[in-house]
């Protein structure tokens, strides 16, 4: 994999992420920009112990722009977009509207704008496995990042803003709360019975089997027994590792097997357009010694034409109410291997 860094007009950095011999990038950012404010807020909330972030200025990002006006596409002669080459394999970049001041990124997963992450080749999704790991330690680097959270939002159901096949990555300037409940509850786990919670949990689901959507040499991929969401899948590996900088070559190519294949089945069980959000759980900057990486993969489709909205119980008091079981889940993606 090459790394390129360039530097976009507002002083932004840019680096793309090369597999094939192609000449080296030098084309330059010929657009006049102002250097981007980010007038985000980072607030505790006492009575819950969680960070809540205010951030009034993304109200004016771009929003669903048609395929012409993509900023995410490559540049052409006569439209200066985010991305100055005129193509790319992968490519991440700070983002012109970030959530919190820090380091917010955006990750284009192809050139091609009618593209998805499913319509992919396995050698790109494993160069994009690659790039998550480069930009984590990287990121976990810096001052004042506890935490970094690569992810996916994909269809306009999630809320996606942007239809270019793209992910984000967080440096969170303090520790998740499900990252903190995984913590907390691991901890528990392996004072009371001297045993890892996460490995007894991929154990368990191996023996049972029902809810096993997919597994290979290196990973398993199931249908939690508690999931929260219609449709929800979490990937392990066999082999415990904090974070996806930690997974070594074998991990990652036999990753970007699976998950392509499970997620091809994922988007197609109840039509050929389900949104998803794929999250990366990796270990907090502090906790790196007990994390076991995982994969969060979940829709809030819950059936042809319906959404799962998270009405009182869910936002209210944190209860989810499921609308599926994940038996029958699990049943339903392995049919359509």
């Amino acid at each position: 994999m090459r790394r390129t860094v360039r530097t976009l007009a507002d002083g932004r950095q840019i680096i793309y992420f090369d597999t094939s011999l192609i000449p080296e990038r030098h084309a330059f950012d010929t657009r006049s920009l102002s250097i981007a404010a980010t007038r985000s807020d980072v607030r505790f909330d006492p009575l819950l112990g969680e960070w809540v972030v205010l951030a009034a200025h993304r109200q004016t990002r771009t929003h669903l722009p048609t395929a012409d006006l993509c900023p995410l596409c490559p540049s052409a002669p006569d439209r200066a977009t985010e991305i100055p080459e005129s193509d790319y394999e992968v490519v991440t970049f700070e983002n012109r509207f970030p959530a919190f001041a820090g380091s917010c990124e955006v990750v284009c997963f192809t050139s091609d704008h009618d593209a998805a992450f499913v319509d992919l080749e396995l050698d790109r999704v494993k160069l994009v496995v690659d790039v998550w790991a480069d930009r984590t330690a990287a990121l976990s680097a810096r001052d004042g990042v506890a935490q970094v959270f690569c992810f996916e939002n994909h269809g306009a159901e999630i809320g996606v803003t942007l239809t270019h096949p793209h992910g984000q990555i967080y440096g969170y300037p303090f520790v998740t709360p499900r990252a903190e409940k995984i913590s907390a509850n691991t901890a528990r786990y392996a004072s009371e019975r001297g045993r890892s919670l996460v490995a007894d949990l991929i154990d368990d689901e191996r023996q049972a089997g029902s809810r096993v959507v997919s597994e290979s040499a290196h990973w398993v991929a199931f249908v939690p027994a508690a999931a929260r969401w219609p449709f929800e899948v979490q990937f392990f590996p066999l082999r415990r590792v904090a974070d996806i900088p930690d997974l070594d070559d074998e991990q990652r190519a036999d990753f970007a097997h699976l998950y392509l294949d499970v997620l091809r089945r994922f988007v197609r069980i109840v039509d050929d357009s389900v949104p998803y959000v794929a999250a990366w759980n990796q270990a907090p900057r502090d906790r790196r010694n007990d994390w076991w990486l995982h994969l969060q993969l979940f829709s809030v489709r819950r059936a042809e034409g319906k959404l799962k909205y998270l009405a009182g119980s869910e936002s209210g008091m944190g209860v989810f109410i499921s609308d599926t079981t994940p038996e029958d889940v699990a049943t339903r993606l392995r049919a359509l291997g």
